[in-house]
């Protein structure tokens, strides 16, 4: 098994990728931020959070774009 990656701050190969694979892999990758799976047009907050990654999906619960750390 793979070992967390402590400096990856983004996840471009998540994108196409289900919801609930893309959470797992984060949480793997970083277990020391939260992830957030955010469904189309959930409320945003406009904030910056160094614990937090989003993750947009689609209808069909595709990753739809990079999730990023913030």
């Amino acid at each position: 098994m793979s070992q967390p990656i402590p400096g990856k701050s983004s996840w471009p190969e998540l994108v196409g990728v289900l919801a609930t694979l893309a959470a797992t892999a984060i949480a793997h990758d970083r277990p020391d931020v939260s992830v957030e799976v955010l469904p189309p047009g959930s409320p945003i907050i406009p904030d910056h959070n160094p614990t937090r990654v989003r993750v947009f999906i689609d209808n069909n619960a595709i990753v739809t774009q990079t999730p990023v750390i913030g």
